[in-house]
């Protein structure tokens, strides 16, 4: 069974942090329409989806993929590298602890899971404004015994690795170049974003389909000629927070 893990949309989320976006109006109204959509597309695909409740206090609190990252032995609660978001942390824990060992990562480290690309056994994570040396150390010290590898991977130009690049199949990435080197997942295939839609490299696997923004027709044309089962959808709102299709879940795979 696949549990995606979602929150509500914070009605908040208008004061939420920014980066590498200049602020706009967010339609809370219609983030929450969209969020919803996105929901009831997960479940579509054939996810169980738990929904925990909008944290008023919380602007960013809806994208849940950052406060832990999810394996199949044991889940990793981050630190957030923004402050505001560390309160998040808590209540995804308690949602995760019934399924995984917890295990977190410590102050001097800071980890977003957005910057967490995991392959196989091949951890990538992103060193960004939010995610450090400090933290990868930790987790290649409670992933090695595990199998797993853990290797830093330096990200420009964009919020998180997963802004700019995701796994869209088995070995197969979808990439944006221009803010993260490619020469990282050498022995892997590569399908480029069209030049025209940067933010395009942000894709949901959902076993063998892809949940996908609406806004870039482009590279969607470029993932369905590789026969790749693409479900669009609008997050336009959520975007402006800089959110995106992986940021809004966490998935968890338990027996049946």
């Amino acid at each position: 069974m696949r549990i995606a893990i979602t929150r509500e949309v914070s009605p908040a989320i208008g004061r939420c942090e920014l980066t590498h976006l200049e602020r706009q109006p967010i339609d809370v109204e219609l983030a929450r329409t969209q969020h919803r959509a996105y929901q009831a597309c997960l479940a579509r695909l054939g996810c169980r989806v738990y929904t925990l409740p909008a944290e008023p206090d919380l602007p960013d609190s809806v994208f849940v993929e950052d406060t832990a990252i999810v394996l199949d032995e044991l889940a990793i609660v981050t630190r957030p590298g923004a402050e505001s978001r560390r309160p998040e942390v808590a209540a995804i824990a308690e949602a995760l602890r019934p399924y995984r060992t917890l295990y977190a990562i410590h102050a001097p480290g800071t980890l977003d899971g957005g910057d967490v690309l995991r392959v196989g056994r091949c951890l990538f994570v992103g060193l960004s404004t939010r995610s450090n040396a400090a933290a990868i150390e930790q987790m290649q010290a409670l992933l090695a015994p595990q199998g797993y590898t853990v290797q830093g991977v330096p990200v420009a130009g964009c919020l998180h690795l997963k802004s700019a690049v995701t796994e869209v199949a088995p070995g197969t990435l979808l990439i944006n170049r221009a803010w993260v080197d490619a020469a990282a997942f050498a022995g892997l295939e590569l399908i480029d974003v069209d030049p025209a839609e940067p933010y395009a490299a942000n894709a949901l696997r959902v076993g063998e389909a892809l949940i996908y923004p609406a806004a870039f027709p482009r590279t969607r044309q470029r993932l369905e000629a590789r026969g790749l089962a693409v479900h669009p959808i609008d997050v336009s709102e959520l975007a402006k927070a800089e959110g995106a299709v992986t940021c809004c879940s966490l998935m968890v795979e338990t027996p049946e």
